[in-house]
């Protein structure tokens, strides 16, 4: 199972990827959890002790990795580098182990236009990203940041899905839209949405009417739960501080949908 996960930022796109890459795991899977995401927390929601986690460097702001592989100095603009570095180790040698059979990479991010980056840094990414999604044998789980330009073309055919995750507020829903026209851009075709923190049939009615406008079907809701409050209060991964909230069933809910819409 490969999948993308983006969303709004507060959106609670980290709680889904983090939580189902575990679950994942749990059944015996072998998980790569990519965090993407300009503001990495994928390892607290993993469970991966901060000790460890505020030492990981992503791999995009690493400059002696990016000037290795693509032969430039990420800091000295204009010259020649490699469109095409080699990135199938980068997993191996960078991946920090977790809980559950699952592996962290912090990739990172750089800012990506329609027509692509042309710095070192995002044409390490892009490569990643290309080689993760086409490349590799095992599943994983991507939290990207609210665009999803990352993905790139050419890329998104081995994917099984993008989920969003949208909750009931305006900029949540606006933000669909967009993530929606962009997957569209990159020829993403398989778009689900996940609503999160929803406290009443009024919240879910509001979510629906504007997915049902995008056509992109709905095949979770996930409850606003205050565990998942107080584990961030706390520090402790969802999945370990209340293993059966409403919130952590929904999720575990989320993985036969998946397999029955994707056929896996």
């Amino acid at each position: 199972m490969k999948i993308a996960v983006a969303g709004k930022g507060g959106v609670g796109k980290t709680l889904v990827s983090g939580t189902l890459a575990r679950l994942l795991g749990r059944e015996g899977i072998r998980v790569l959890a990519v965090d993407a995401d300009p503001t990495p927390t994928l390892a607290a929601t993993l469970g991966i002790p901060s000790d460890v986690a505020d030492k990981i460097i992503p791999l995009t702001e690493n400059d002696e990795l990016v000037k290795e592989r693509t032969g430039m100095d990420p800091k000295v603009y204009g010259q020649m580098f490699k469109l095409n570095p080699h990135v199938a180790d980068l997993a191996d040698k960078f991946g920090i182990a977790g809980p559950d059979n699952v592996t962290l990479l912090v990739a990172g991010t750089v800012t990506i236009g329609g027509s692509g980056c042309m710095c070192p840094a995002g044409a390490l990414l892009k490569a990643l990203i290309r080689y993760l999604i086409v490349g590799m044998d095992e599943a994983f789980v991507m939290d990207l940041e609210a665009g999803i330009e990352n993905l790139g073309r050419g890329t998104s055919k081995g994917m099984d899905a993008l989920l969003v995750v949208v909750e009931p507020s305006q900029t949540s829903i606006n933000t669909v839209g967009r993530i929606m026209k962009l997957a569209h851009d990159i020829g993403v075709d398989t778009v689900f949405a996940i609503a999160n923190k929803v406290m009443d049939e009024t919240d879910k009615e509001v979510i629906e009417t504007t997915l049902n406008e995008l056509n992109i079907p709905l095949l979770t809701v996930i409850p606003f739960d205050k565990a998942i409050r107080q584990a961030n209060i706390e520090g402790i991964a969802p999945l370990d501080f209340a293993a059966d909230s409403p919130a952590i069933n929904a999720i575990q809910g989320l993985i036969p949908e998946l397999r029955r819409h994707l056929s896996l």
